[in-house]
């Protein structure tokens, strides 16, 4: 983990290239919103992240953001919590409870949890619908001949808290084409917000279209092993 210091050091570089990135691509700077990926963390390096001003948060597991955030919230209630780890039925409830953001909408199965869960809790996050991209077939996501009748459904069953796209391209291939397919998807179906690029290949994303990038490692350092 790193020091206070460090982890604003690196939010202000990482802020330094997403402005950067987007000059060259002639968009503003406001247009892309940071999640600081904490999974694994403590609690700790994310209190570090807000005293430096950061402010949206991506984590992989419902019970872990739920360890960490509610008491954060007390003191920072602008903070926003964006789940992006596949999302098991069974958490739906818990999900919708806690999150401002669910990043992995990919399944009919959880469509339907999720559904159930805005009736009983009264509350329903925006929702991404996340693409298996590069099709492969160890990666979550909504498979690419899938994906238009997938989204096209999400619309219908949930309004307008459908947001936009999320994927994760292939680990040894250039992501530029991957996002680009994912950019024309997004845009086909008329969606306002686009989920893509890490702390390897956000840059890429921004020259592509994205609005939010997941960006952890380079914020907060390698990942405390279990």
């Amino acid at each position: 983990m790193m020091t206070n210091h460090t982890i604003a050091h690196a939010l202000k570089d990482i802020q330094t290239r997403i402005n950067t990135a987007c000059q060259q691509a002639g968009r503003p700077a406001d247009d892309i919103s940071l999640v600081a990926v904490s999974k694994f963390h403590p609690q700790s390096a994310v209190q570090q992240a807000l005293e430096a001003g950061q402010r949206v948060f991506g984590e992989n597991r419902v019970q872990e953001a739920a360890a960490k955030f509610p008491t954060l919230r007390k003191d920072w209630p602008d903070l926003r919590l964006h789940l992006i780890g596949t999302l098991q039925s069974n958490k739906a409830t818990e999900a919708c409870a806690l999150a401002d953001v669910i990043e992995s909408l990919d399944r009919p199965s959880l469509s339907a949890a999720l559904e159930k869960a805005a009736q009983k809790t009264g509350r329903l996050p925006d929702l991404f619908v996340q693409v298996n991209i590069g099709d492969e077939p160890q990666k979550s996501g909504i498979g690419t001949a899938e994906a238009d009748r997938f989204i096209e459904d999400a619309l219908s069953r949930f309004n307008g808290h459908v947001k936009g796209l999320m994927a994760i391209p292939p680990l040894n291939e250039s992501p530029r084409p991957f996002f680009q397919k994912l950019a024309a998807l997004n845009r086909r179906h008329g969606l306002p917000a686009l989920s893509m690029g890490m702390s390897s290949d956000f840059e890429v994303a921004i020259a592509e279209g994205a609005t939010l990038v997941r960006v952890g490692t380079a914020i907060f350092g390698e990942r405390p092993r279990a």
